[in-house]
């Protein structure tokens, strides 16, 4: 991986592809670059594709902060200036995709167009009631098989086997970083004021779970383009990325048109 030193903070990322239309991806809570590495594979054949470890993530560093989204949208803004990158789409997975709205927000004359793969937005309470009992064992000595329990309860239970390699890997951030990014992405950030201000090409792709209010995310972004991926759970970039790689291709072809 690439790295670029902002502030003192170290920030990795890949850089491949070919020279055309620039396109960024942003990981979930306690990710890294690999969980969206099909996206990284598939589009860099016709553009040029950024893969970033958000700071806290990932070979970038951990120095102990807030890890608030408005930080994570100013580096990947910072990011995309230092290595030349102008009218940038973002896609983002979980987390990945508030960044990506966030960033959009704040430097609209950036982003050309945001992709969603099944972030947070007013979950039904199911979720909450599944995850509740969960979260308190974050801040325990046992944090990481916290973390793996979390996500095992994200994803459906037929493809759970498949998901222990990529699991095993996981998180790919301390514990500090994982306790802050949390509370900042779940409860602190606006992710509505952000959404409501977005006029460029919007898609949110859902996957079988209730992670979103999508009438009310519709509500917020009229123009939104919407999808579902079939037999999935949250780890759709990595368990169906055929589907998902589909649709984004679709995506971008009306981004890159518009």
């Amino acid at each position: 991986m690439q790295k670029k030193l902002r502030d003192g903070i170290s920030l990795a990322f890949t850089d491949s592809g070919e020279s055309g239309s620039p396109l960024l991806l942003i990981h979930g809570w306690g990710c890294d670059h690999t969980t969206l590495q099909y996206q990284e594979e598939f589009f860099r054949r016709t553009c040029r594709v950024i893969n970033v470890d958000l700071r806290g993530h990932g070979q970038s560093d951990s120095p102990a902060m807030t890890y608030e989204v408005g930080q994570f949208a100013d580096d990947i803004a910072w990011l995309c200036r230092r290595l030349g990158i102008e009218n940038v789409i973002l896609v983002g997975h979980s987390m990945g995709g508030a960044v990506a709205i966030e960033t959009a927000h704040l430097y609209p004359n950036l982003v050309q167009a945001v992709a969603m793969i099944d972030t947070v937005f007013q979950p039904a309470s199911c979720l909450s009631e599944l995850l509740a009992p969960l979260l308190p064992d974050l801040e325990g000595d046992d944090y990481e098989n916290a973390y793996r329990s979390i996500m095992h309860n994200l994803s459906r239970a037929t493809e759970r086997e498949a998901l222990t390699g990529l699991l095993h890997t996981l998180p790919a951030a301390p514990q500090h970083v994982l306790l802050a990014a949390l509370q900042q992405h779940m409860v602190r950030h606006d992710f509505a004021r952000a959404a409501t201000a977005c006029s460029m090409p919007i898609a949110y792709i859902a996957a079988s779970g209730d992670f979103a209010d999508i009438g009310e995310l519709k509500r917020l972004i009229p123009h939104l383009l919407y999808g579902q991926t079939l037999g999935a759970g949250h780890f759709a970039p990595w368990l169906v990325p055929k589907q998902v790689n589909a649709m984004l291709s679709a995506f971008l072809q009306l981004a890159f048109t518009s």
